[in-house]
């Protein structure tokens, strides 16, 4: 008996390892799923700072525009890439939380590192495929009231309709959905009610959902002005065009393009992994340039201090036979 008692804690051991090890690889699996998305978002944020902002920048310098018709198409293209991406990305993400909060037993096979891979190769296809009949209808235009080619929401009434129903209005209620029900999922945990049979929430996962979920709420807050007014544009151009203030597009143009500053910012004030790392970049450029500081001061000490060849003795010896 003592010794089938020890072989049953063996095992129970032995299980409590394995049980642990495949905890740590579902979560493993889990982070890099999710990272995958996150990943791909900060593309799309940066795909407008590495070419459209700088010409932007440019043309406020110059008072317009003059880098000519290709530039103003690639630099619009870009933007509406960057646009149309953030939201398909931001939806990706919060399908992906869904499923891993509420369908979690599903969740290893449907977002195996294949399968992520291939969804976010989708969701950028889905990009470029949404604005590509943009070089057809010759909605990219620049607009002097904001330095920049962008999408005219008065160049065709229906595809305005279009951008603003497919890639703003049916994405927001798709993520609206699914957030909605992992809150709900999330009130049943904090007043045990939830089921048995499902997973606890680990405070890791509430904390990445709340994340995302800002990042969601701004994305909708920063461009609901610009596309209400596009879809009141395209409704009626002739009536609305003129009832619009400057002021008030402009506003809603670069509050819109500001977002994309901002899910930086959310990552380092909500997560603690982005404030580690952020603080780490910082103290290495600080000490990176202290230390060219210091090199080169040394180096500016050193040639001061460091004797003229004619004070050596060699030299002097030199110096005094000639």
């Amino acid at each position: 008996m003592p010794r089938q008692g020890k072989r049953g804690d063996s095992v129970a051991a032995f299980s409590g390892v394995a049980g642990a090890r495949g905890a740590r690889a579902q979560a493993s699996l889990t982070t890099i799923a999710g990272n995958i998305f996150v990943v791909s978002l900060a593309v799309a944020d940066l795909v407008v700072a590495i070419y459209p902002y700088p010409l932007v920048l440019t043309s406020i310098f110059h008072n317009g525009w003059n880098l000519g018709y290709m530039h103003c198409q690639i630099s619009g293209f870009l933007m509406g890439v960057s646009v149309i991406g953030s939201i398909f990305n931001i939806t990706g993400i919060a399908i992906n939380r869904y499923c891993y909060i509420c369908h979690s037993l599903k969740y290893d096979k449907l977002y195996s590192d294949k399968n992520s891979v291939c969804y976010v190769l989708l969701i950028w296809a889905l990009t470029v495929v949404a604005i590509v009949p943009n070089l057809f209808v010759g909605s990219l235009q620049y607009d002097p009231r904001v330095y920049s080619c962008t999408f005219e929401q008065s160049a065709s009434s229906a595809y305005t309709i279009a951008v603003v129903f497919f890639h703003f209005i049916l994405p927001i209620m798709i993520v609206s959905y699914c957030y909605l029900r992992i809150w709900i999922l999330v009130i049943q945990v904090r007043r045990r009610v939830k089921p048995d049979n499902r997973p606890k929430l680990t405070p890791h996962d509430v904390r990445n959902f709340i994340t995302m979920f800002v990042v969601f709420v701004l994305f909708a807050v920063c461009w609901a002005p610009l596309n209400f007014i596009g879809l009141a544009v395209a409704i009626d151009p002739v009536t609305v065009v003129p009832l619009i203030p400057e002021w008030l597009f402009v506003a809603s143009y670069f509050m819109a393009y500001f977002n994309s500053c901002l899910n930086a910012i959310v990552y380092g004030v909500l997560n603690q992994n982005f404030r580690r790392e952020y603080k780490r970049i910082v103290v290495s450029v600080c000490t990176a340039r202290i230390f060219f500081q210091d090199s080169s001061n040394d180096a500016a000490e050193r040639l001061k201090s460091k004797p003229s060849p004619l004070m050596t003795n060699n030299n002097q010896v030199k110096v005094d036979s000639v």
